[in-house]
């Protein structure tokens, strides 16, 4: 910030634009309905007056939300961006960057500068506007995109003095990159408040004022805007007759700013992701604001990402696909908006948006079972065809179902069983007269949704029995059974619908490089004595160890771990409940606070034991308080018992402690995390997403009006002290205790959007609504996985210990009645190399062979190689690709490029 003012003429740049919220205090539709009242003046406007420019909010969706009501409208818009009055693009919506995956960026980034490109022409500007924060990489993203700048408002940290600076991504991208100071996006928004050109002169001049003590020369950018809003009618006359020469106006969008400021200076250089509360608000509670969103996205875009995708790029059809592999990134794409997936909304928006994540998480897994279908109609009922989804062979321990008295063939260790279970659908007295009745039941051979296996008619025992089938190609038909009744003297039948029983059973399966496999079924034998179960209860102690890690689970329910390199942590796996008076944006703990961690009652078992997985699981009660009490600044005396339910399960070949911690939430407004202490005291913490992996000090940087709290977000680990936790999706976590203990949120309770006295916030974030659902009562279930490593994170195989927890084989059901059908397995499958080295994507571009997109996660100069897993076909010739550190790039088959 300058202290002098120049005394130079100001221009000052008018960017009229708007910040159109699809979703948040009103469901999507209802926000629509007022954009397409909005958008009606607005083009009626520009259409009008050559003059006028509008910038519509970085984002296509907007544009294309409205054209799907005012369809005839298209052509003025094409002509409207030709000419430069209206600037589209270049995201489809403004994501939150935390909250979803890299690839998600990517996705958004293309498709909206696709459609805006299609409309006349992208904003070639990375306008980041009101987003809670900024990812790391975002500079790389944008630079491969064909974006050379950007511009922000949340998250700059106090470093920033002027409106322009360098922002600099981990692989030293460089972006110049401009800070809106005064008001952020609507910074100008009160200049025009009345159509008086005096009036306009007068807070114009004030404005500029206040631009002056961040720049001191060259044109200043006022931001004239708010959300859902268009400007006001004769918008040029106003401006100019507002104008003098010694502080002239004019109008532009943004991309003309930008256009005419290239030789601008930036004063400042920031390293990596825009976290700091110093400028503005970020709002950190929505990491954990509604963390069922943030579980069902992550799950939804791995699933498509790293399943769907490649599958139907390597093994597919891709032009039958491309369509609904297109449907499911808008899907998610949407969904990532940052307010729909942040959950600071109303309860409808929320509903609406997990309902269009599920329609992401359906499509990939139809998308799936469609790749995978020929190949399981070739295996045997009660075997499986495999996918593994990582670009590197691996045996995996994998669960699955096998009917019973039947096992899989697979080497060296016999699979494990680990329940039974048979469906009982129907036992139930039916008179002779009636079994027609039931009998209209039966369509053609299904029964119940599932296909008639078998049935056997017993008239001495008066007994009809059906056996049920996911597939069966058994001969039926219900004639026969019609028939065989009718010719049997008796009047009343015991009618029995059943499902065979099956078996849950552990198989380690090895699986090529984003290869297939097929295991077939062979009767089950008894297994090897000489093999050593991986879970052995010894008095009040259980201890799981496989050889690389040790467990042992104490009688209060905690865990003391054990890595085969001596790494040691003990005390694991503290539930911490306390309150929180906040709303769906910022934590706020009740003054006078009440913090429950120990238990009333714990209970401990042994739940599995065997060669390929031990499991323990834990009960432990506790007394919450039912709710918050605002008045009072405290928590109610009612408490609520609630049960935590945690199974720990350790696999054979992982190095790493599974974890699943559940309850049922039947209290309001508190806060719940996991406490793990650290093998070591931890300075920083370093959290991996998007495409980087952060190092963050166990403080925030504060300054403006609301509490900085030094919660971050994870994507796929976090590690700290020697202690990894390996995330199903992303999720909050803190360093506490100076340093000594990793807190992970399991749960964040509420019944606020916005608080209007949030005592660790100064202002609202938005409209104080109730949010019931923010409440998050029901049943709650957190996965993840613990991981002990000496040393630094990058030389720990954390890595490869993170790709296998996150991304396990998929499997599909053999689909095949013959007992003695050959697997048809196609031969494929890509592997990539290099210390490193992590796949995002795996895609059909339209070019010969799939396209990947790899990222170097390491602080060092790697080497990447791609090769097909038979020595042919995708990736043949690549040879070894140098890669710099945190570098993203695009393979495809014929050769390299930046992605």
């Amino acid at each position: 910030m300058t202290d002098t003012e120049s005394s130079a003429p100001a221009e000052l740049v008018i960017v009229p634009h708007t910040h159109w919220d699809r979703e948040w205090y009103l469901p999507f539709q209802r926000f629509r309905l007022r954009l397409v009242t909005v958008l009606d003046r607005l083009l009626a406007q520009l259409a009008d007056d050559p003059r006028a420019r509008f910038t519509l909010d970085g984002q296509t969706a907007a544009i294309d939300d409205y054209l799907a009501i005012r369809p005839e409208r298209v052509g003025l818009v094409r002509e409207l961006v030709g000419q430069g009055q209206l600037a589209v693009g270049p995201w489809r919506v403004l994501a939150d960057s935390f909250l979803c995956s890299g690839e998600n960026l990517f996705r958004n980034l293309e498709l909206g500068l696709r459609r805006a490109d299609d409309l006349g022409g992208a904003m070639r500007i990375g306008y980041l506007p009101d987003q809670f924060g900024h990812c790391a990489q975002l500079p790389q993203i944008l630079r491969i995109a064909g974006i050379r700048h950007a511009c922000v408002w949340r998250g700059v940290p106090e470093a920033v003095t002027g409106t322009w600076f360098w922002w600099v991504a981990p692989d030293g991208t460089a972006m110049r990159t401009r800070y809106l100071p005064e008001g952020g996006y609507g910074g100008a928004a009160g200049v025009f408040a009345e159509a008086d050109p005096s009036v306009v002169r007068r807070r114009a001049t004030e404005h500029v004022r206040a631009l002056r003590r961040w720049q001191s020369d060259g044109s200043l950018l006022g931001m004239y805007g708010t959300d859902h809003s268009a400007p006001v009618d004769g918008l040029a006359d106003l401006v100019e007759a507002a104008s003098r020469s010694e502080m002239r106006m004019r109008l532009d969008t943004l991309a003309g700013f930008f256009d005419r400021a290239e030789d601008a200076n930036a004063n400042a250089e920031i390293h990596g992701e825009l976290r700091s509360h110093a400028r503005a608000n970020i709002l950190p509670g929505v990491l954990s604001s509604r963390i069922a969103l943030k579980q069902a996205l992550s799950r939804a875009e791995r699933l498509v990402e790293r399943y769907a995708e490649p599958l139907v790029a390597l093994y597919g059809t891709p032009s039958a696909s491309q369509p609904f592999l297109d449907l499911a990134w808008r899907r998610l794409v949407d969904s990532a908006c940052h307010d729909s997936v942040t959950g600071c909304g109303v309860d409808a928006t929320a509903e609406q948006v997990a309902t269009r994540i599920a329609e992401a998480d359906d499509l990939g897994r139809e998308l799936v079972e469609l790749v995978l279908a020929p190949v399981a109609a070739s295996v045997p009922d009660g075997g499986h065809v495999l996918f593994n989804p990582s670009p590197q062979r691996r045996a995996e321990v994998v669960i699955l179902d096998v009917p019973a008295g039947r096992t899989l063939m697979t080497t060296p260790v016999p699979c494990q069983v680990l329940d039974t279970e048979q469906t009982a659908f129907a036992d139930e007295m039916v008179a002779a007269h009636e079994l027609d009745l039931f009998l209209r039941k039966v369509h053609g051979r299904e029964l119940y949704g599932f296909q008639i296996a078998a049935w056997d008619l017993d008239a001495d025992a008066k007994t009809i029995a059906f056996d049920l089938a996911s597939t069966s190609e058994s001969a039926f038909d219900v004639a026969d059974v019609r028939a065989a009744a009718a010719a049997a003297s008796v009047e009343l039948w015991r009618i029995k619908v059943r499902a065979p029983a099956r078996n849950t059973v552990a198989a380690l399966i090895d699986v090529g490089p984003l290869a297939l496999a097929a295991v077939t079924p062979v009767p089950e034998v008894a297994p090897k004595a000489s093999v050593s179960p991986i879970a052995v209860g010894r008095g009040s102690l259980s201890d799981l160890d496989n050889g690389l890690i040790h467990v042992a689970l104490r009688s209060d329910g905690l865990l003391d771990i054990l890595a085969a390199d001596g790494t040691h942590a003990a005390g694991l796996g503290v539930v911490v409940d306390g309150g929180d008076l906040g709303d769906e944006y910022n934590y706020a703990p009740p003054a006078h606070d009440r913090v429950v961690t120990e238990p009333d009652e714990v209970w401990n078992r042994v739940r599995w034991s065997g060669p390929l997985t031990g499991a323990l699981e834990s009960a432990r009660w506790y007394s919450w308080p039912s709710h918050g009490e605002p008045d009072a600044g405290g928590r109610a005396e009612n408490t609520r018992t609630t049960e935590v339910a945690t199974r720990i399960e350790v696999r054979h070949g992982e190095p790493f402690v599974r974890l699943t911690v559940g309850f049922d939430n039947q209290c309001d407004d508190h806060r719940v995390r996991l406490h793990l202490p650290l093998p070591r005291p931890a300075t920083h913490s370093h959290a991996e997403g998007q495409f980087a992996v952060v190092d963050r000090p166990p403080h925030a940087e504060g300054g403006f009006g609301e509490r900085p709290v030094p919660t971050f977000p994870a994507y796929g680990w976090v590690a700290a002290g020697g202690l990894a936790v390996l995330l199903d999706h992303v999720s909050e976590y803190e360093l506490v205790d100076e340093g000594r203990t990793l807190a992970i949120t399991l749960l964040r309770s509420v019944g606020l959007l916005s608080r209007n006295d949030n005592a660790w916030r100064a202002e609202p974030a938005g409209p104080q609504l109730a949010t019931p659902g923010a409440q998050c009562r029901g049943v709650r279930t957190v996965e993840l996985a613990l991981f002990l490593f000496p040393g630094e994170w990058h030389d720990s195989g954390l890595l490869e210990a993170a790709e296998r927890y996150r991304h396990p084989f998929t499997a599909v059901r053999g689909r095949s009645q013959d007992p003695n059908s050959v697997p048809a397995v196609p031969e494929g499958g890509i592997e990539v190399g290099g210390r490193g080295v992590v796949l995002s994507s795996c895609r059909d571009v339209g070019r010969d062979g799939p396209e990947l997109r790899l990222v170097a996660l390491t602080p060092e100069p790697t080497t990447a190689t791609v090769r097909s897993a038979h020595g042919h076909g995708h990736g043949h010739g690549h040879g070894d690709i140098a890669m710099r550190p945190w570098q993203l790039m695009s393979i495809a088959a014929k050769g390299a490029s930046d992605a």
